[in-house]
């Protein structure tokens, strides 16, 4: 019996399929295209789409324990509804989703408003799984990068309530660590939900400061601007998601994105180490390490 890990090709999905494979487990990647990507070592590609019921019901035989991703699209919720009835159809009682932070509070953002409906089937259904909820990637960061060597502005409309960023490297270990717990289990766990959080709370312009350390010079923060950001993001992909994308900065700028009490000491028990920090991640990525 092995583990089923979807989105294995993106980034979370990628460093799941390599860590459970490093740790001799039984995995199968999840692929709408067959051999379009090399996967590790190890690791088992199985082609499926989450909207094909025949594909995943093929795609889900012989599976013990199911690692849910669904990318930001159109479609999320049914791929994410569809896989979850066919893995209950197959008996998988071990399952491991990834979520959002705070999807209940960010209710008119579409794709948080999707998790949280997903969730709410995981816990009519009475599902064994484990919901990991993370906050804001710091390896978003990466797509403002060039922004913000090139023009001295840290472009992220984060506001001031503060984001407790996550490293997604700490996402996937989390993640690995939940979903050997479970296949290894000689029953069926009960239902665990964690904010994946990183140890610090972030600001705009404490973010800013951050990256002027890393870099010698001063990077100021780009301000609040929604709109600005929406504009931006729409001029190099669809419209539908720099709008939701937008709605979500508005939302974290509200609400900000923070962990429940005791979230930072609970993950790092789990990882049995400290959890990466946001400036060890910017000295990587500038190489000022």
């Amino acid at each position: 019996m092995s583990i089923l890990v979807t989105g294995a090709t993106g980034t979370v999905g990628s460093l799941i399929s390599q860590r459970l494979a490093d740790a001799g487990a039984e995995v199968k990647a999840l692929v709408r295209q067959p051999g379009k990507r090399a996967l590790p070592e190890g690791v088992e590609e199985v082609v499926g789409d989450q909207t094909d019921v025949p594909s995943m019901r093929a795609a889900l035989s012989s599976v013990r324990t199911l690692f849910l991703l669904n990318a930001v699209t159109p479609d999320e919720v049914t791929q994410a509804l569809i896989t979850l009835n066919l893995a209950l159809e197959a008996g998988i009682e071990r399952v491991v989703y990834l979520s959002v932070i705070h999807a209940e509070r960010f209710t008119n953002v579409p794709h948080f408003t999707g998790k949280q409906t997903v969730e709410r089937m995981i816990e009519s259904f009475g599902i064994p799984a484990t919901v990991l909820r993370p906050a804001y990637f710091m390896q978003n960061e990466h797509s403002v990068q060039q922004v913000i060597e090139d023009y001295g502005v840290y472009p992220m409309p984060i506001g001031s309530s503060g984001v407790s960023m996550i490293d997604t490297r700490d996402i996937a270990d989390i993640a690995v660590a939940e979903l050997l717990r479970r296949d290894r289990a000689s029953v069926a766990l009960e239902s665990l939900t964690l904010d994946l959080v990183g140890p610090t709370a972030w600001t705009g312009t404490s973010a800013a400061k951050v990256w002027s350390a890393a870099l010698g010079r001063e990077i100021a923060y780009g301000g609040d601007s929604v709109a600005a950001f929406e504009e931006q993001m729409a001029s190099f992909g669809p419209s539908w998601l720099a709008y939701d994308m937008g709605l979500m900065m508005a939302g974290i700028q509200q609400y900000g994105m923070q962990g429940c009490d005791g979230a930072v000491e609970r993950l790092e028990s789990i990882l049995r180490r400290p959890l990466r920090t946001y400036e060890a991640f910017v000295q990587e990525a500038t190489g000022t390490v």
